[in-house]
């Protein structure tokens, strides 16, 4: 997105137009003019402006019929009226039809400019999830797997090349990272895709289950074995069997499975006879698996016989870069889940959550979002809307400049304006609103900090 927005002018005074026009260019905005609202229909199609200001009283075409006209075209363009003839009514009767201020002659530039700042954070918000939309629909990841940072991008290298072949794998990664979603990519990569895919968390199985649950049982096996069951090995014949929290799976059960990895045959408890399975085994585990070994959690055969290859998925800290992608995916999926209309996350609620450091990843990320778009509803997720671990953090972080005895107004100055621009990952637009000064202020401070040899 260019710095620059463009703004469209409409008035039939020609001075009223130069006027604005040079106040807005000094504002940092990119201007066009028209002299009439029929004129302003057809500068709208052939430049697109981001925000129109337009005067109420004009021949023909009218300040409120060209708003009826603009927001028919597009709803979401903000649209400012002024008027040397203004009155209550009429300004109800404005911002109920959709313009986003009603200001009167001779204008306060000053409040214009307010009004102008906040129309800019809007329409670069709305900016940003497009784009953000747009690769959600075309290029969001791997299978279920959402990111494009380079962390990401090296596991997808990994999975493609592992979809070619059947060979076992160990998922590692801390908890909330997705590994069970890699798995599940995996398999859809692999020729097996059109096989079941089953998850299991041995963890959370109780021990005295754990055969039962893996290999299945006959009737009358064991007091309350009612029925024959058949196991997670034969429910995944032909597929892909997930075994989450290996490390966690009883050492007995371990040497057994093993057997199965081998031979590629199970038997029910109460059994006689063996049951051949096909089944492409996937392991997870959020211990580092030569540690899970050495603590005598993991057999060290099996841990031979899983690990062809190791998938370590990356925590979310180490892939901020994934954030916007991720929240507009999670925005996606819960605003119909709550029946909510929850557009995108603001700057400033982006910027607190950049600087967590998501200890549950990012598990712990969708069940923020689920939160904040059950609270915000509609619009944009904002600081507010945040847990308070969250939000308090950024706040404490924002206030974390420490100005040397000594320090000049000018130090200050340069101090709050390259953290900020750390803060906001050097999206000089963004410093620039949180700062409240213009991007030209930011572009000027910063050559002269470049000559000065202060530049970070």
């Amino acid at each position: 997105m260019s710095d620059e927005l463009k703004i469209l002018v409409v008035d039939d005074e020609a001075v009223m137009r130069e006027v604005l026009e040079m106040r807005l260019d000094q504002m940092g905005y990119a201007v066009h003019t028209a002299a009439s609202g029929e004129e302003a229909r057809e500068v709208t199609e052939r430049v697109g402006p981001d925000l129109v200001i337009s005067d109420v009283m004009m021949p023909g075409i009218g300040g409120m019929e060209l708003l009826e006209i603009l927001k028919t075209g597009d709803p979401r363009r903000p649209v400012v009226l002024i008027t040397a003839h203004g009155t209550v009514d009429l300004a109800v009767e404005a911002l109920k039809r959709g313009a986003l201020d009603f200001l009167t002659k001779p204008l306060d530039y000053d409040k214009l400019e307010a009004v102008l700042e906040t129309a800019r954070t809007d329409i670069a918000q709305r900016q940003a999830r497009a784009r953000l939309e747009s690769t959600l629909d075309s290029d969001a990841g791997l299978g279920e797997l959402v990111g494009r940072s380079r962390p990401m991008r090296e596991v997808y290298k990994l999975l493609r090349m592992l979809g070619e072949s059947d060979a076992s794998a160990i998922v590692t990664g801390e908890s909330g990272t997705g590994k069970e979603l890699a798995a599940l990519t995996l398999h859809a990569l692999s020729a097996r895709s059109k096989g079941p895919f089953v998850a299991v968390n041995t963890a959370a199985i109780p021990e005295t289950l754990t055969e039962s649950e893996l290999f299945g049982h006959e009737k009358g096996a064991f007091t309350g074995a009612l029925r024959s069951r058949t196991g997670y090995f034969e429910q995944a014949n032909g597929g892909t069997l997930f075994l989450d929290e290996i490390s966690e799976m009883p050492m007995a059960i371990q040497a057994k499975l093993l057997r199965v990895l081998e031979d590629g045959r199970v038997r029910r408890i109460g059994s006689a006879r063996d049951l051949e399975v096909d089944v492409r085994v996937l392991a997870a585990t959020n211990r580092r698996p030569d540690e899970a070994v050495d603590q005598g959690r993991l057999r060290r055969d099996v841990f031979y016989r899983l690990s062809v290859f190791t998938v370590e998925m990356p925590p979310l800290r180490d892939r901020v870069d994934d954030l916007p992608l991720l929240i507009q995916h999670f925005i996606r999926r819960f605003n119909p889940k709550h029946g909510a209309e929850t557009e995108g996350i603001s700057d400033a609620a982006l910027a607190a959550m950049s600087s967590y450091r998501w200890p549950g990843n990012v598990r712990e990320l969708r069940n923020v979002i689920e939160r904040a778009v059950i609270l915000a509803r509609r619009g944009w997720i904002e600081p507010v809307h945040l847990p308070p671990f969250i939000r308090d953090r950024r706040d404490e972080a924002a206030g974390s400049v420490v100005l040397p005895a000594g320090s000049t107004v000018a130090d200050a100055e340069r101090l709050l304006i390259l953290e900020t621009l750390k803060q906001m990952d050097n999206n000089k637009s963004r410093a620039a609103r949180a700062l409240g000064i213009d991007v030209k202020t930011i572009r000027y401070k910063l050559r002269s900090y470049a000559e000065e040899g202060h530049a970070e």
